[in-house]
């Protein structure tokens, strides 16, 4: 993934961009609010970029957190709730529109601020995507039926580099390799090596992780998650249903939906719902809390307090 470029007049140069990374509840859309603001007193506008996989669908403004007309407080934000639910949005979707909002900003003089917590989003948009060809559609049927345990000894077979970095169990990746080098006759490894379309050497990256305690972030998903099904998520669960979209898309998978929907169905008690949901999205925070804490690169910076100090920890960026 990009590195954050050491303070040389080189990489001064280069266009700023700014991002504000972690997991759920861990207060990301504000911090990126507060720096915007921080531009804007110096004179320097500033654009809000979402990188959360959820909040580009407009059918979850409430069960996505999307941040609020008074909360965004004037300052342009993009990319959220641009998709529509039926049609999935995919990392390479995603970072081609970002591309396009990031030149968009710098052609008006505006420093981009990328804010999210996918980690796949950001790490397309800085380091590019492998060109793997489609897949052939009679390779991808013969792979996906075959049961996990044969598709892993083939790929132990075809290609052990990539087995050998994989859970047997993980099926979803190991049907992906295995279709790779089946249907292109090159492996994942191959393809991932020739990655193109990332914008990290062209961009002066600030980069910033938020890490807050474990225990400060998970009662803020439990509170989150109640505030959300007063807040009109019960309705917004109920709209999507009616559109009876496939339930294998993103938008129906995304955390609190399948809860909620178990929940309008009578399958569990509200309190049921309750408990569910704020699990679901601390597991989910879990995930994101240990990815980001091993993933990015060492030099972008951890950020382990619940209250972050804009002018000390974006030092380098306001005074660019």
């Amino acid at each position: 993934m990009g590195t954050t470029d050491s303070p040389v007049d080189s990489d001064r140069d280069r266009p700023p961009l700014a991002l504000i990374a972690g997991p759920t509840a861990s207060g990301k859309s504000d911090l990126a609010v507060k720096l915007a603001l921080a531009l804007k007193a110096r004179g320097r506008p500033a654009v809000v970029i979402n990188a959360d996989s959820a909040q580009v669908y407009a059918d979850l403004a409430v069960l996505s957190a999307r941040p609020s007309i008074d909360e965004i407080q004037d300052i342009p934000h993009k990319l959220f709730g641009t998709w529509d639910g039926a049609t999935a949005c995919s990392a390479a979707d995603w970072a081609n529109a970002a591309r396009t909002a990031v030149a968009e900003a710098r052609d008006r003089g505006a420093v981009p601020i990328l804010v999210g917590g996918t980690g796949l989003y950001l790490r397309t948009l800085l380091d590019g995507i492998a060109p793997v060809p489609p897949i052939d559609p009679a390779v991808r049927e013969e792979v996906r039926s075959m049961p996990t345990a044969q598709a892993w000894q083939a790929l132990v077979r075809e290609d052990p580099e990539r087995a050998a970095t994989l859970s047997a169990n993980d099926s979803t990746r190991v049907a992906r390799a295995l279709e790779v080098v089946r249907s292109t006759g090159q492996t994942l490894s191959a393809w991932q090596e020739r990655r193109e379309g990332g914008i990290s050497a062209a961009i002066d990256l600030h980069a910033s992780v938020l890490l807050p305690d474990r225990a400060w972030l998970y009662e803020r998903c439990d509170r989150r998650f109640a505030m959300m099904l007063d807040q009109g998520a019960l309705a917004e669960v109920e709209t999507l249903l009616a559109r009876q979209l496939d339930t294998a898309l993103p938008v129906m998978r995304a955390i609190g939906v399948p809860e909620i929907r178990a929940f309008l169905g009578g399958e569990c008690s509200r309190e049921q719902l309750e408990e569910r949901g704020a699990q679901a999205t601390r597991n989910y925070a879990k995930r994101q809390f240990t990815w980001f804490r091993n993933q990015p690169p060492g030099d972008w910076r951890r950020i382990e307090s619940n209250n972050v100090d804009v002018e000390r920890h974006f030092a380098s960026l306001l005074q660019h």
